[in-house]
C-alpha cells in the first residue's frame, strides 16, 4: 500500500522501532495527504498510528498531538497515545475511533445530537476543526468522535454550523440521505437555518435542539 512512498528498509526499521515502545500487529491501514496510517495494539487497545509521508513538506503532527491533549478530555477525540520522532519523520498514535465516516453511516437521531453536543463544545473552546463539512473527520459509532485535527487552529470557531450545513443545509450526498431518512421539508430547512443564525448571533443552542427534537 505504501511501497511508493516509503521505503520496505525503513518501513521494517520504523515497525522495530513501534515494537520496542510495545505495539503490536501493526498494519498498514489508510493513507492520507500528509500522512501514512498504521493500526495496531497496544495492551488490548485498538490505536490508530499516523506517520508523516517523507513527501509531505508540512510537519505539524507536534501541534495536532497538543491540540488532541487539550480536547480529549471533554470526550470529543479518542486519547493520544504518545507522539515521536523516528529518522527525522514525526509520528503521533491516539485511541482507535470505532464507528464509520459520517459520510457513509446510517445516521441516528441520538448522532445528530452528539454531534450537535461536540461541535458546539468545540465551539465554546475556541477551537475551529477546520475540516467538518467534508464528512469524514466525524466518526459514527456506539459514540460520536472528531478525527484528525491537523487543519485546526485556536481562531474564529464555526464547527456547529459547518455540521449543521453539512448534514441538512448543504445539497451534498449526506444532507439528502438525511433529509430522506428523516422526511424532512423545506419548512424544516427554513427553520434550521433561521436557528443557525440565532446560534451565530448569540450562541444559544434551546431553539436548534427543540427543532431537533422533532426528528
Amino acid at each position: 500500500m505504501f511501497d511508493h512512498l516509503i521505503s520496505e528498509a525503513q518501513l521494517e526499521r520504523f515497525y522495530s522501532h513501534l515494537e520496542g515502545l510495545g505495539f503490536g500487529e501493526i498494519r498498514p491501514y489508510a493513507k492520507g495527504t500528509t500522512s501514512l496510517i498504521f493500526c495496531a495494539h497496544l495492551d488490548e487497545k485498538n490505536v490508530i498510528i499516523k506517520l508523516q509521508r517523507p513527501d509531505s513538506p508540512r510537519q505539524n503532527f507536534a501541534r495536532e498531538a497538543e491540540i488532541i491533549r487539550a480536547v480529549a478530555p471533554f470526550g470529543i477525540t479518542p486519547p493520544l497515545v504518545t507522539y515521536g520522532v523516528f529518522e527525522g519523520i514525526e509520528y503521533l498514535v491516539r485511541e482507535f475511533a470505532g464507528g464509520e465516516m459520517v459520510l457513509y453511516a446510517d445516521i441516528e437521531k441520538r448522532h445528530i445530537f452528539e454531534i450537535v453536543e461536540k461541535t458546539a463544545l468545540l465551539d465554546r473552546l475556541g477551537l475551529d476543526h477546520g475540516q467538518i463539512q467534508g464528512g469524514k473527520h466525524i466518526i459514527v459509532g456506539e459514540r460520536v468522535w472528531l478525527i484528525d485535527f491537523e487543519k485546526s487552529d485556536w481562531r474564529k470557531p464555526k464547527n456547529l454550523t459547518s455540521a449543521m450545513a453539512m448534514l441538512f443545509l448543504n445539497n451534498n450526498y449526506i444532507s439528502r440521505r438525511v433529509r430522506e431518512k428523516f422526511g424532512l421539508d423545506e419548512g424544516f430547512l427554513e427553520d434550521m437555518k433561521s436557528e443557525v443564525r440565532v446560534y451565530k448571533r448569540t450562541g444559544q443552542l434551546s431553539g436548534l435542539l427543540r427543532l431537533l427534537s422533532r426528528l
